[in-house]
């Protein structure tokens, strides 16, 4: 079997290393050519544990190659973004693009398959659009949808073992797609219509939102009354029908902070709770930058000088080197703006360069500042030990005790 993998971003090139590593020929599709020649080349344009050294393996084994356009195989699987447009409408025009690309190549007896997180009705839509343009199809191609359910920073265990769902536009499609993930997915696979699969994944990053509202609520209710937040939840959590997440500085990521829009877009009179639950995440990422504020403005008006204010983490979580939506970085970006002046040390440990951001040395940067300021729960700053000389204000529970 070949399959054609349209882009090769977080998901599309994890998964494609996957099903090459598993004995199927794949051409990995992507419209930057940087990242074309960097995977033909064997280096990984993202950060993954162990993904590098899978990619090596395949493209000297010549199961996997890059390319700019796609050419004809068995299966395509569009693993394209879905990014906003307006006020936090999914735009899936780039799934769109994606399928007039592979449009071409398309003969009786393929497989096509998103696995870009979609609005509900995006299968059928996509379905629609091949058979008008390409009407000697119809009834000759098995589609469905398969969204993914990884962890950054875990892809490899959790793409070959985690559970999925898959739906398509007929029984027969999604049994033909359940064969295909067989190659390589050790959990179980379950089958459903598209539709239902399409809200599946809408649902489970929804309801991860909801949960993880609750925990940030509850630390801003926490830091007005003057108790400990995590002390707090660790307790609760004591009882044996109580789970609640931990907070943070926001929620971010491509799916988490995403994904409930294209629920409550579609349906804001029902999706009430699914969009308070967004309000108070986004919420929570100002009031971070504010209470960062105003303590370098107490320090100034202390000490008489401007603080020096390291902010320790620019990932939307940690270990990892995705910015994606990340509150930590709208957090950083907003301090920075205020206009104080301040003397800021930006760290993020899994880059080595930005664009926009001067990166500082943990170590150093913890040293050097005034006000440290923990954003994101990197493992290497949970070896810093704690400084009564220094404002700390922690929102992602590197000291919890």
């Amino acid at each position: 079997m070949k399959a054609c993998f349209m882009g090769l971003g977080y998901i599309g090139l994890p998964t494609a290393i996957i099903a090459a590593k598993h004995g199927i020929e794949v051409i990995g599709v992507d419209i930057n050519p940087q990242v074309v020649e960097a995977t033909n080349a064997g280096h990984l344009h993202i950060l993954e544990p162990g993904l590098e050294a899978l990619l090596k393996e395949v493209v000297a084994s010549k199961s996997l190659r890059a390319s700019t356009i796609p050419e004809e195989s068995d299966a395509y699987f569009i693993v394209v973004p879905t990014p906003f447009k307006g006020d936090h409408q999914p735009d899936t025009s780039y799934v769109e693009s994606a399928t007039r690309m592979v449009l071409p190549f398309l003969k009786a007896g393929d497989m096509f398959v998103i696995e870009s997180t979609s609005p509900v009705g995006t299968t059928e839509q996509m379905s629609s659009l091949i058979f008008t343009e390409r009407p000697e199809l119809k009834g000759q191609l098995y589609i469905a949808y398969c969204p993914e359910r990884v962890l950054p920073g875990n892809v490899i265990y959790e793409l070959t073992h985690n559970d999925r769902v898959i739906g398509g536009i007929d029984e027969a499609s999604a049994a033909k797609a359940q064969e295909f993930y067989r190659h390589f997915v050790n959990g179980t696979l379950y089958t459903t219509n598209c539709k239902t699969a399409e809200m599946c994944k809408l649902t489970e990053n929804s309801s991860r939102d909801s949960q993880i509202a609750f925990a940030n609520e509850l630390s801003m209710i926490c830091d007005k009354v003057g108790i400990n937040v995590w002390e707090l939840i660790e307790l609760a959590n004591k009882h044996p029908r109580v789970n609640i997440l931990q907070p943070g500085c926001g929620v971010g990521g491509h799916c988490i902070a995403v994904d409930p829009y294209f629920i409550s877009s579609k349906f804001p009179k029902e999706a009430r709770m699914i969009d308070m639950a967004r309000k108070v995440n986004n919420y929570k990422a100002d009031w971070c930058a504010e209470k960062v504020q105003n303590a370098m403005l107490r320090f100034e008006l202390e000490k008489k000088r401007k603080p020096i204010v390291a902010m320790m983490g620019l990932a939307f979580k940690p270990n990892i080197d995705d910015l994606r939506e990340s509150p930590a970085k709208y957090i950083v970006t907003k301090v920075m703006q205020s206009g104080n002046n301040a003397n800021i040390l930006v760290v993020e440990p899994n880059i080595v360069e930005h664009k926009v951001f001067k990166l500082t040395d943990y170590r150093l940067a913890y040293e050097q500042a005034d006000i440290v300021v923990f954003l994101t729960a990197h493992t290497p700053f949970k070896a810093l030990e704690w400084r009564d000389d220094k404002i700390i204000l922690d929102f992602c529970g590197i000291f919890k005790k």
